[in-house]
């Protein structure tokens, strides 16, 4: 099995989209553990140690991937990603009747 499927069969078990933030994987890894805890999870023992480790070395693989990424500082792959308020003010400024006017909120 190549890279990609392991990272896509990793991405499935722990039910994330292709796209998510560090922060979202270690949330969703932390949320299934917690379902598949011995107290929470009324499944037998072997099921639910089969899938707690099934779950933490999908977790490796994910973030393994995520520690050697080399990530994109440029302009263009920033801007890809500001908010829409960013992406609001950055093209229409202070127009006065598509900008973020501060003055037409006092109403």
């Amino acid at each position: 099995m190549g890279k990609y499927e392991k990272i896509t069969e990793a991405r499935k078990t722990l039910g994330l989209y292709e796209f998510a933030t560090v922060k979202e994987i270690k949330n969703r890894y932390r949320e299934l553990l917690k379902e598949w805890h011995p107290d929470s999870c009324k499944e037998n023992e072997d099921i639910r140690k089969e899938k707690t480790i099934e779950i933490i070395n999908a977790y490796r693989i994910i973030m393994d991937y995520c520690e050697h990424y080399r990530f994109s500082f440029s302009k263009e792959e920033i801007e890809k990603y500001i908010s829409a308020d960013e992406f609001w003010a950055k093209r229409f400024g202070s127009d006065p009747i598509w900008g973020n006017n501060k003055d037409d909120e006092q109403d």
